[in-house]
This record gives structure tokens, sequence and C-alpha cells, in this order.
């Protein structure tokens, strides 16, 4: 015990830091030698893994040591332990190496690293945040553009389904006012067609060329057949003819109850828009008055009476002077065009009775008056003369009249 003392206090004096010298401490291997010894004396308990930390005493219970004893061993000895053989000690996992250990261990690394980071850059993080805000508001502005774009999208999908019904409302009536206007047409041109059809038939059966009857004026032995005439028509009461032109001009002459009726009626009787060349109603048939009127429509075809208005130019009037009229008694009658020009439908020109001499040189004064051109053709109060009207261009209440006076009388038929 003695020894023991001896040797503990001669530790006590030894420096505790890395002063002094190295001979005054007790070597290592002989204290370990000693504790091995003391070890060895007391017998070998196995105790289960994990249960080492627990003391083979019973609960509560203290190991009772004189105050201020502790377990002596000598100096330089050592716990003795056979070679190669080791303190059985718990199978005891150190802290880290199970899973929960090492996920806690892996996030406590992470966050120390991120700490560390931001520590040492902190510019770093700055400028991540504001990376992180431009983004967001970058997304936020993208989010509201989008949000407009569509919006417009909408509202242009919207603005189309508009114009497209709209659009389509204007085609549907194109097209209806297009069939329209077709229809329309075609019945024009079918009743042009139909008509120019008729009045050619007309011809064939009721005109006639004798060459050998031929006349110095005409230079043909131009005939008609009335009784054939008034076979088709009773109201026919004679032919008018132009030659040499204009010869589109050469239609039987009606005359009706009223001069409505062959506005839009043929000579056959047809409703056509081509209608007929008719006397007016207040006339004589066998055209012995002052002034007799004959009306025919100025069709676009060319047909009818449209051709009178050649007469617009003198040289044409020059080389084509004369129209004749055929009698239903066979009688040729010549007229030579003294006045051409375009009247008012309600003036002076359609009066077909006079009550003086006086009163019809006046209104043959005003033939010539109102003429386009001066034809030099003499007028008097004995002479008789027609008047051929169509429509013109200008207005509804304007006509083209051709007027020409009674030059010569024969009988051509019996």
């Amino acid at each position: 015990m003695k020894e023991d003392e001896k040797i503990r206090d001669k530790n006590r004096r030894a420096p505790q830091s890395g002063g002094g010298s190295r001979e005054d401490v007790p070597h290592r291997t002989s204290i370990k030698a000693a504790r091995e010894a003391q070890h060895s004396h007391r017998p070998k308990t196995t105790q289960p893994a994990g249960e080492a930390k627990k003391a083979s005493r019973p609960a509560g219970e203290r190991v009772n040591r004189p105050a201020g004893e502790r377990a002596t061993r000598p100096a330089g000895e050592r716990a003795s332990r056979p070679t190669g053989e080791r303190a059985s000690r718990p199978a005891v996992r150190p802290v880290g190496q199970t899973e929960e250990g090492r996920t806690t261990r892996q996030t406590a690394e992470q966050k120390n690293e991120e700490r560390k980071q931001t520590r040492i850059h902190p510019e770093r993080e700055t400028k991540s945040r504001s990376i992180h805000q431009k983004a967001d508001s970058h997304g936020k502005k993208a989010e509201k553009k989008s949000g407009k774009k569509s919006g417009k999208k909408a509202d242009e999908k919207k603005g189309k389904k508009k114009s497209n019904l709209i659009f389509n409302i204007i085609l549907v009536v194109a097209i209806i006012v297009f069939c329209v206007s077709a229809f329309q047409l075609f019945n024009i041109f079918k009743g042009y067609h139909e008509g120019r059809s008729e009045y050619d038939k007309v011809r064939k059966l009721a005109v006639t060329t004798d060459k050998k009857k031929a006349d110095k004026e005409t230079g043909d032995g131009f005939q008609v057949n009335f009784e054939e005439l008034l076979k088709m028509n009773p109201d026919t009461i004679g032919w008018i003819r132009f030659t040499p032109e204009p010869a589109q001009i050469n239609y039987p002459i009606v005359q009706g109850q009223d001069n409505e009726k062959y506005l839009k009626t043929t000579f056959t009787a047809n409703e056509n828009t081509l209608g007929a060349i008719f006397l007016n109603v207040d006339n004589m048939s066998d055209y012995s008055d002052k002034n007799s009127i004959i009306y025919g429509h100025r069709m676009k075809d060319g047909s009818m009476f449209r051709h009178l208005q050649d007469y617009d130019s003198k040289s044409f009037w020059e080389k084509n002077p004369y129209f004749y009229i055929y009698t239903l008694d066979g009688r040729k009658l010549t007229y030579h065009i003294y006045s051409v020009g375009q009247v008012e439908d309600t003036s002076d020109t359609y009066l077909t009775s006079f009550e003086s001499e006086e009163a019809y040189q006046s209104f043959l004064d005003m033939t010539k008056e109102v003429a386009m051109y001066d034809t030099g053709v003499e007028v008097t109060t004995e002479d008789k003369i027609v008047t051929l009207s169509t429509c013109t261009s200008a207005s509804d209440e304007h006509r083209f009249v051709v007027r020409g006076v009674l030059e010569k009388e024969e009988q051509v038929k019996k």
C-alpha cells in the first residue's frame, strides 16, 4: 500500500503539459501490465451484446469503498491479457452508422455546407435571390401576357365569328341577287329569241319578193299577203319597211283598242317584251290623218324600232331618206323623212288633229324647229305626215321621233 501511495505522489508531482523530463513519468507499458495483472485475478464474465454498460450488481447497489480510497495498482503494472485476446465489448454501432444516423448526418452536412457557402459567398446569394425575383417577375409578366394573349385570342375568335357570320349573310344575299338577276336575264334573252323567231316566221308566211314586178324605188317586187296576216291577227292594218337601211325595221302594223295592249303583246298575241308595231288608237287605220303616229319599242337586241336612232346622223339620213308603208287595199305609201329629233312624251308632237290650217302650220313649223338637223324637205298644210316614235336612253320621259311626209302613193296590188 505504501508503495502505491508513493507512486501516486510521484504522478501528482509530474507535469500535465509537455514540460518536464520523460523519465519522471512511469512508462505506459508498466501501468498497462499492472492493470492486466489486476484484472487477471477476477473471474471473467461474458455479457451479451448490447449489455456491456450494465453493471453486474443489483440495481441500486453501490460499491462501498473507504473515503479517499481508490483502486490501487502496482506502479508499472498493467492488467495482463493473453496475447491476441481482446476484452469483450458489447456490439454497439457508433452514431452515424445506422440508417437514421446517416440521413441525419447527411442533412446536417448539407446544411453546414450551405451555411459555409452563404458565409463565404454572400454576393452569390444576393445574385441568386435577385435572379429568382427576376424570374418570378418575368413569370408573372409572362402569365399576364399569356392571359392577355388568351383574352385577345378569345376576342379575335369572337370577332372572326361575327365577321364570318356577316360575310356569310352577305354571300347568301349576293348569291340570291345573282340568281334572281341571272333568272331575269335569262327571261329577257329568252323573250328576245322567241320574239325574233316569231316575226321571222311571220315574214316567211306573208312577204314575197317578185323580181319581175320590181319597182324603180325599191328595186325588188316586195309584196305582202295581208290575207294570211289577217288570219293570224285581225288587228292588222299595214306593213312598214325601210330600205336599204335600216333593213331590220320590217314588221306588220296593228291597231288595238288602246295604246297599252301591244306594248307587251306580239303580233301573234303572245306576251313578250318586244310587243308589236302599232298605230295610235286615235288615228284612222288608212293613214288619212294630218299626223298619224306609229309606236314601237327600242329593243337592246336591235329589233323593233331600235335602229330609228341611226337617224341622229345626217349622213345616215342622206343615204336612207325614205320609209314605206303597205296598206290592206294594196297601196304603197312612200314617206320622205324631213325631221328627226328628241322630244318629251307630253309635247305637241303627239297631236293628231288640228282646229285650223294655221294650227297645223304652226305644228309643222315646230317639228322643223326641234329637228336635229335641216333636211331641206318642204312640208305644207296640204301634206300628210307619219311620226315614228320610240323610247330613248336619256330617260323614260323622252322619245326619239322620225317624221316623214307623204311624197308618193301608188297602187301595187289590186
